[in-house]
């Protein structure tokens, strides 16, 4: 895994993401965090409010394949 691929734009290292996953199987990355406790907190309130979708915490790089 590239360094890259795991900072943003300000340079601060978030390789913890929320990636959204439909009834269709499409997934969409939500956001990206710096540790796996926060990306799990904001993951956990959005299960509560969208029950048509999955959200599910992931490190970079680490994502499911097609």
């Amino acid at each position: 895994m590239r360094g890259s691929d795991t900072m943003s734009e300000s340079g601060a290292v978030l390789p913890w993401q929320v990636i959204r996953q439909d009834d269709g199987g499409n997934r969409y990355r939500v956001g990206r965090y710096a540790t796996q406790a926060e990306a799990q907190k904001v993951a956990d309130g959005l299960d509560h409010r969208h029950h048509h979708q999955v959200y599910r915490v992931e490190r970079v790089g680490q994502g499911a394949g097609p």
